[in-house]
């Protein structure tokens, strides 16, 4: 991994609504945008899908088409080496928001 890649996540792990939207993919295992935004009111879909966006584009979530819909789910890998707290189930860790 090269170090551009590795600030790119960074940066999108310092956004407190992109953090947010990775622990409810975490938790819904794979989500459509729609259902994410059920999920996190008062996010306006456009405000969404930029976010989506970050996250894809530094791989921490790997978009998926089926049929209409894109589905988004954890890239493990990622998300193991740099926020590991989120693979474990037991982890009592919540970061102030």
């Amino acid at each position: 991994m090269d170090v551009n890649q590795i600030v790119k996540i960074h940066k999108a792990l310092g956004d407190s609504t992109r953090y947010k939207i990775i622990q409810t993919i975490g938790k819904g295992n794979c989500l459509c945008a729609g259902q994410l935004g059920c999920d996190l009111d008062g996010i306006p879909s456009s405000t969404l899908s930029h976010h989506l966006k970050q996250l894809s584009d530094c791989g921490i979530i790997i978009p998926e088409k089926q049929g209409t819909y894109i589905f988004y789910k954890l890239n493990e890998d990622i998300i193991r080496k740099f926020v590991p707290y989120l693979c474990d189930s037991d982890s009592t860790i919540e970061p102030k928001l």
